[in-house]
């Protein structure tokens, strides 16, 4: 673990495994509540200085880091894919957009800005500053283990807030690696902390119901966000929650196919299927439905699988056994209500925790599938006939992430993205991240936004002083 400043071991260890072989790569510390309160503590005394420090040298700090991670990229990238799976180039890919994140906030740290007016009625001015909000918890997920570290991380300190780090357990390394390279920036002791455990519930608990805790950014299951939620209103503590997804992917009957199987493909196996933006739900209009099904069938078939490292691998192995369990489970309740298997459809018995690339096609809406994200590399498709259907279905579900909508209208693309409850809509694009734009969901999908000009909000409070004249 990291906290104050120092590495610290524990006599209880955390394996991390190679999802790839099952075997465990080496061994962290596991903490216990004791150290997640010290790493609170060590961010809690921090605070005032780091609040205290000029932008601009908050800024200088987030640049080295930026630059560090660029020249660190293959190393860094190889961790990663040996502890969470993703193929090498995708790895890469993620320490650059991760990096990204260090600069957009960099840049942002310096134009933190207020306000000054007079009073309507005369006799004072209103003075608007804005201020850190102190202590932070960040919890981060497995599956880009450390861009949503970067993208949490980055903006806290651009504010001026200290953080305590709590990474999913699966894949700690990274964030570890991370919190190394901030070290070699010139991070000061105490400002970020990382802590690593097998138990996050007894963990982070304890800092959630302490009162020097004053903002929690999560990343994870709705199921768990809520919790959380829950455990936060009891000392009324600033959150920001980006959770579940369960994404339509609509496709008209005027889309260029090609293109929308290209944004299908980078929306649905980017990372293995394994994001809160993978398109969940392929709803395809009826007249084209086999004609898609068909190029797209094409094109998975043609993605070789194996394990992250291998230069070829495209299509690597889940995060663990119980992923693998899931997605077959999923398939097999599928294809039991009528949907038929194009590729794939079973695990083919291979070491470690793989999944083939599968495309089903006519999968009814009473499917489990439909109404839970996959997590996995399954392109599960449905016909639709018209617009307004489209939109209907799209919206059938408690989550609003991301949507997808490819056609060649711009009247209806409007139309549609304008109609869809989510916080997000890729308009024939199949991948819209960005550290320099908003990232969140409505309704069970989240609340707040990462990224962007309003990123850096969430770590702010708004102060109003109020001057006699």
């Amino acid at each position: 673990m990291f906290i104050g400043g120092g590495w610290r071991q524990t006599a209880a260890r955390l394996p991390v495994e190679d999802p790839a072989t099952g075997r465990v790569l080496c061994e962290v510390a596991d903490a216990s509540p004791d150290d997640g309160l010290d790493a609170l503590a060590a961010a809690a005394d921090a605070q005032g200085d780091w609040a205290r420090t000029p932008a601009r040298e908050r800024s200088d700090l987030l640049m080295r880091a930026y630059r560090l991670l660029l020249e660190e990229t293959d190393r860094l990238a190889l961790i990663m894919t040996l502890e969470m799976g993703k193929p090498l180039a995708e790895a890469r890919g993620e320490i650059s957009y991760a990096a990204e994140f260090f600069r957009w906030f960099a840049e942002e740290a310096v134009r933190l800005d207020g306000g000054y007016m007079p009073a309507p009625g005369g006799g004072s001015r209103f003075l608007i500053t804005r201020q850190p909000v102190g202590p932070s918890l960040l919890i981060t997920p497995w599956n880009f283990p450390l861009a949503m570290g970067t993208r949490k991380i980055g903006p806290a300190l651009a504010a001026g807030c200290t953080c305590v780090v709590k990474p999913a357990e699966q894949t700690p390394l990274s964030m570890l690696a991370l919190a190394d390279v901030l070290v070699r920036a010139g991070l000061p002791a105490g400002v970020v902390n990382v802590v690593t455990t097998s138990d996050p519930a007894a963990v982070i608990t304890p800092m959630i119901m302490d009162e020097r805790s004053r903002k929690l950014s999560f990343t994870g299951s709705t199921a768990v966000g809520k919790i959380l939620l829950e455990q936060c209103a009891r000392t009324v503590m600033r959150t920001s929650m980006e959770l579940g997804g369960n994404a339509p992917f609509v496709v008209f009957e005027d889309a260029d196919l090609d293109e929308a199987v290209e944004g299908l493909l980078a929306a649905k196996m980017r990372n293995i299927g394994q994001t809160c933006t993978a398109a969940n739900r392929i709803l395809v209009q009826r007249n084209v439905i086999d004609d898609f099904a068909r190029r797209l069938t094409e094109r998975m078939a043609a993605l070789p699988m194996g394990r992250g490292t291998e230069p070829d691998a495209v299509v690597g192995p889940l995060i663990d056994s119980d992923a693998v369990t899931k997605v077959t489970d999923l398939v097999a309740d599928a294809k039991q209500r009528g949907a038929t298997v194009l590729l794939g459809g079973e695990a083919d018995g291979r070491p470690g925790n793989f999944y083939p690339a599968t495309v089903l096609t006519g999968v009814p809406d009473e499917a489990a599938m439909c109404h839970t994200e996959i997590f996995g590399p399954v392109a599960a498709l449905t016909a639709f006939d018209t617009e307004a259907e489209a939109v209907e279905r799209a919206n059938d579900t408690p989550y609003g992430l991301i949507g997808y909508v490819y056609t060649e209208s711009l009247r209806r693309g409007l139309r549609v993205s304008e109609a869809l409850e989510t916080g997000l809509v890729g308009l024939n694009q199949g991948v819209i991240s960005n550290p320099a734009a908003p990232f969140g969901g409505v309704k069970e999908s989240g609340l707040g936004r990462e990224g962007g000009f309003t990123g850096i909000d969430e770590f702010l409070e708004t102060k109003y002083i109020g001057v006699k004249v």
